[in-house]
């Protein structure tokens, strides 16, 4: 199945899942944060399209394909604990995927893409624009991932976008 980016219409209704009852600083916010996450994840490996992509693949098959849906490498004994662990029943498919998705490196991989995606999507309230979101990964991406000195964030505060959102 091919990667792609949220959609504005996914995005929010999934980010309000994993923000409910989220309050930072109050009581253990960091653990019902974990929870909704862990909830998040298992909903998310039970959804239909998901479930078509990768229910049929044997264990070693939907650990290689979730890795190489991550643009990151894993070693061949990372590889093996995750395919191991499926096999003796130790980590579920969605215990897999949320260590996957979890992994630093993958993180580090995609965080400014993340992040100007968020731009649109917070700031805009829309699905970004194919040639504007490929200007701003560019800069940030030629600013070490620096967004003050990109001035990315200034930019779409400024923008008569989303200045016209409050009248």
């Amino acid at each position: 199945s091919r990667r792609r980016a949220p959609l504005f219409s996914e995005f929010m209704p999934d980010t309000r899942t994993v923000a409910e009852d989220v309050a930072v600083g109050s009581g253990d916010w960091e653990g019902k944060l974990a929870a909704n996450k862990q909830a998040f994840i298992a909903a998310w490996a039970d959804r239909a399209a998901f479930r078509a992509a990768y229910d049929h693949l044997a264990n070693d098959a939907y650990v290689a394909e979730l890795i190489n849906h991550t643009g990151v490498s894993f070693s061949q004994s990372e590889r093996d604990a995750l395919v191991n662990g499926l096999a003796a029943g130790t980590l579920s498919r969605t215990d897999v995927l949320h260590r996957i998705v979890e992994d630093q490196r993958f993180l580090s991989a995609k965080r400014n893409e993340a992040f100007v995606l968020m731009e649109y999507l917070g700031y805009l309230r829309r699905d970004p624009d194919a040639s504007g979101y490929q200007f701003w990964l560019a800069k940030l991406n030629n600013f070490g991932g620096n967004f003050e000195q990109a001035e990315m964030v200034k930019a779409f505060i400024n923008s008569g976008e989303y200045r016209a959102r409050f009248p």
